[in-house]
């Protein structure tokens, strides 16, 4: 083969030692990412430099020594460097299985490299072939990656993807212009800048996914709160829980499959997801659930089932993150997508931990579950202590005080005169405790409620406060009120009644008025005074904390059924707001 026209060492030397420093340094940054993470791409890609490298060593060779074995070599490398892309490309969006038949791709370069450097005397015709594979295979590889920045919308995938496609032409005018020296050194440093464009890339793309990473963790931390209502929002906090993970681009849905229950079946789900509740997992899934389950180590599986009810779809792959809580595995967390390779830069670490996140933050809820399910008890028992109070005052001690009346009535009838005003004294004190225990078991139990319902006797609580203070209060109620639970009823004649005591004992206000709306999905009761308002520095925390059990009993009530108490200055500036909200699924059928 001629190679007369091809330049000397002198002009191409430098420019070839710095792309070779380059191109060991992307080798070198690959191996340590695929050290780090674990991912077998990195580790192909770290091949390909290397034989790249070695490619730029050999024609380095032969540009000194004019031996025809460094140009072979530099020919075999060539196949061999587009071979290593290839597959790098595959494993990325395939993850394909290695067979054996695949090695004899390897025998191709060797023996077209022979052909092509001691049969052929045209250059073009024994150089033409191998840039051209190179080329294709540069260009597939950036299609891949634009492909992946379709789904995914990285920074990282776009610049390999842009950086793929122009060196790959690029490589093209290799035996026309930079064979013949005419693009004699810059081509080289053409080729440092794409392999400087692919390694901020690559490092883009991990960071990228780092970074989202760790948004999904920040957000489950912020998960391990107490939800608004734990005991009937389980389902939904759950929910909540498995939306987190979809900020993981590669992320298309989640699903929960509970370890505790067999079969195994998905409990909830998310995104794609969504109608995977309730469907139990098919044999090969079971199979594979049960072994994350058994080794508490996250699990990647390719060609997932989408349990969706009449669905035929398939994910490109599923990861199995196994959920802890106090080291032992709860659940098994599902994340699926159709992103070539998903999880770039979260090893097995950053897993783990968004499995045991989950896992606490599911431990917290149905830790406020039980506290919440265990205040409501509370609160109940408390009741039905009123409610017993209530009875006895009324049927024994009252019927008592009755009694006595009448007896003293018969013995005044033969005192001697002189006596008659004083047993008529005792009989007026006798009449007042009658009328405070009938005020102490109206507040123990309000009759009216029991016996008329909630919109009576928030009338007759309005009245007996305007009648008892001298203080003006009205009540706005809308034509019809949803029927509530006796708990929801009785929550919300309680807080109107302890928000009417303290009007009337701190307050100082000149008017009240009271509203009740039907707002979305939610029954809403406002008492509003013009009173002094709260102090500057009020923490409703701190005031139940000091001994103002009013407010905490309010509060337990309502939070205990899924509702929001909030006290704030009125917009005017002056006096007080109460504002009570219950969710309109408490009804009485409820």
């Amino acid at each position: 083969m001629d190679q007369s026209n091809s330049p000397g060492i002198g002009t191409e030397l430098p420019a070839a030692t710095l792309l070779a420093v380059i191109t060991l340094g992307l080798a070198l940054l690959c191996a340590f990412l695929h050290h780090r993470y674990r991912k077998p791409y990195l580790a192909w890609w770290a091949v390909a430099w290397l034989l790249y490298l070695m490619r730029v060593a050999a024609i380095t060779g032969f540009l000194a020594s004019r031996h025809w074995i460094w140009l072979y070599w530099h020919q075999v490398l060539t196949g061999w460097t587009a071979l290593a892309l290839l597959w790098a490309a595959l494993v990325f969006s395939r993850q394909p299985k290695w067979r054996w038949r695949y090695a004899l791709l390897l025998a191709f370069p060797p023996v077209w490299s022979y052909v092509a450097v001691y049969r052929l005397d045209d250059f073009l015709l024994a150089s033409g072939p191998a840039v051209l594979f190179l080329s294709l295979v540069t260009v597939w590889t950036g299609w891949t990656f634009f492909r992946y920045y379709e789904r995914v919308r990285e920074a990282g995938a776009a610049l390999l993807s842009v950086a793929l496609f122009a060196w790959g032409l690029h490589h093209l005018d290799y035996p026309f212009l930079r064979a013949r020296g005419a693009w004699s050194p810059w081509g080289y440093y053409i080729d440092i800048l794409f392999l400087l464009a692919m390694g901020a890339g690559i490092l883009v793309l991990v960071q990228d996914e780092l970074r989202r990473g760790l948004a999904a963790l920040s957000a489950l931390s912020g998960d391990i709160q107490p939800p608004p209502s734990p005991q009937r929002d389980a389902s939904r906090g759950l929910a909540t829980l498995l939306a987190r993970p979809l900020a993981l681009r590669a992320v298309s849905g989640s699903a929960m499959i509970a370890a505790v229950e067999a079969p195994l079946r998905y409990v909830a789900g998310a995104g794609a997801c969504s109608e995977w509740a309730g469907v139990s997992v098919s044999a090969n899934v079971a199979r594979a659930v049960s072994d994350a389950i058994v080794t508490g180590r996250p699990a990647f599986l390719r060609d997932w089932p989408d349990s969706s009810p009449g669905s035929s779809r398939r994910f490109s792959y599923a990861a199995l993150l196994p959920v802890l809580s106090a080291e032992r595995v709860t659940g098994v967390l599902v994340l699926v997508g159709d992103a070539s390779d998903p999880f770039t830069a979260l090893d097995e670490t950053f897993l783990r931990a968004l499995g045991s996140q989950i896992g606490a933050a599911l431990e917290n809820a149905d830790m406020v579950r039980r506290l919440t399910q265990l205040s409501a008890m509370m609160v109940e028992q408390q009741e039905a202590e009123r409610r017993r109070l209530s009875l006895e005052l009324h049927d024994e001690t009252s019927q008592v005080l009755a009694a006595v009346k009448l007896e003293l009535g018969l013995l005044a009838e033969r005192l001697d005169p002189d006596l008659g005003p004083r047993v008529e004294r005792a009989a007026r004190l006798i009449d007042t405790g009658m009328r405070s225990i009938r005020r102490v078991t109206e507040q123990l139990r309000p009759a009216l409620l029991d016996d008329l319902g909630l919109v009576p006797a928030l009338r007759s609580l309005v009245e007996a406060f305007t009648a008892r203070t001298g203080i003006p209060a009205t009540l706005d109620v809308p034509r019809s009120v949803p029927a509530l639970s006796t708990q929801a009823e009785l929550a919300v004649f309680r807080a109107m009644q302890e928000a009417l005591a303290n009007i009337a004992r701190h307050a100082g206000a000149t008017r009240v008025s009271v509203r009740i709306a039907n707002s979305v999905g939610r029954l809403a009761l406002e008492i509003a005074d013009d009173g002094r308002g709260l102090p500057t520095r009020y923490d409703p925390a701190r005031a139940e904390r000091e001994g103002h059990l009013g407010l905490a009993g309010m509060r337990e009530r309502v939070t205990a059924l899924g509702g929001t108490l909030e006290l704030t200055t009125a917009p005017a500036g002056d006096g007080v707001v109460v504002r009570l909200a219950l969710p309109l699924e408490l009804e009485a059928s409820s």
